[in-house]
């Protein structure tokens, strides 16, 4: 395996599928010549060219737009939103048309296309640049969402969207582009609907994913030191969701904590709880818990936003509240 960054990964994958599948291109704004916000366009450019590689409009309406129409005429488009909070913009091309199309024309067309996005906090770049949106996009039915946490999770998810025959929205967080971490030699996919066992334990259950998955981590690891045991799932995909092995740990630990970056009301961990609540109640031995981002507005100041966002030292005392009952 090669220790490489997070846009590196990201950038990986699409070369590679570029490389494999001549109908696959790339498009957004300033991800040709520019390499991207994040870099993680990076010398696709310069490899492919601009049939291939295209800048576009400064509009996200047109982005995805034009992206489901290519992926209804037989090409496979990775088209990136550059700030997820952006993707309000882009909302009747991508759930009212894209979601919809294989349904509304019985199975007749498929829209195999990839919306690339930037989401969560971190950067202090304030309300409109910070958003946390994913629960938005698990109400549309007809959309698959992946949140991969890891260098190699973000290079076998994204190949697993490219290749796939329905629209993905594919979060990457901005705080992780320059994270490193192993990722397997050649070609390889990595599952939707599986989840990730990032710790085993057997006092409590803490499920999380994106940059969140890795700060639980964390802090489990540093809770192990004191004795306290927790498991550690990382979901990785939203939709679908893998909803046996949160059951599975539920079940073993009888305690549950989410956590997510997103605003608390209406989040996407809400309707993994009540799914839990549906299935594994009679294994419940206290009250499920989550961990949200205060509902506010994200505060461009780094107190303010610090303060807003789930830390480690707020994660660490849920899990102790959980295990508490």
């Amino acid at each position: 395996m090669a220790e490489i960054h997070y846009w590196q990964a990201v950038r990986d994958a699409m070369r590679e599928e570029m490389l494999r599948d001549p109908k696959v291109f790339v498009m957004g704004e300033d991800v040709a010549i520019y390499g991207g916000a994040y870099g993680a366009t990076r010398g696709l450019y310069e490899e492919f060219g601009p049939e291939r590689v295209r800048d576009t409009a400064i509009s996200e309406a047109v982005i995805a737009g034009a992206a489901v129409g290519a992926a209804m005429c037989g090409y496979r488009p990775v088209a990136e939103i550059m700030y997820m909070d952006f993707l309000t913009l882009s909302m009747d091309q991508f759930c009212n048309q894209g979601a919809k199309n294989r349904y509304m024309f019985g199975g007749k067309t498929s829209v195999p296309m990839v919306l690339r996005t930037e989401g969560g906090a971190g950067r202090c770049i304030a309300a409109q640049h910070s958003q946390s949106l994913e629960a938005w996009f698990m109400h549309v039915p007809g959309i698959l969402i992946a949140c991969p946490a890891t260098p190699a999770d973000a290079k076998g998810l994204l190949k697993t969207a490219i290749r796939c025959n329905d629209p993905v929205l594919f979060i990457e967080h901005k705080m992780l582009y320059g994270a490193k971490g192993e990722v397997p030699d050649g070609d390889y996919t990595t599952p939707f609907g599986r989840a990730a066992i990032r710790r085993e334990g057997k006092q409590v259950t803490v499920v999380s994913y994106s940059r969140m998955a890795l700060r639980c981590e964390a802090v489990c690891k540093k809770l192990a030191g004191e004795g306290i045991d927790a498991e550690m799932i990382d979901l990785r995909t939203l939709k679908p969701l893998d909803l046996p092995t949160v059951l599975d740990s539920v079940k073993k630990t009888g305690r549950l904590l989410l956590v997510s970056e997103g605003c608390a009301e209406g989040n996407a961990v809400c309707e993994i709880a009540m799914k839990v609540n549906e299935h594994a109640f009679d294994w419940l031995d206290a009250p499920i818990r989550r961990l949200c981002a205060a509902n506010v507005p994200v505060p461009m100041s780094p107190v303010l936003e610090n303060a807003a966002i789930p830390n480690e030292a707020a994660i660490e005392q849920a899990i102790r509240d959980t295990i508490k009952g």
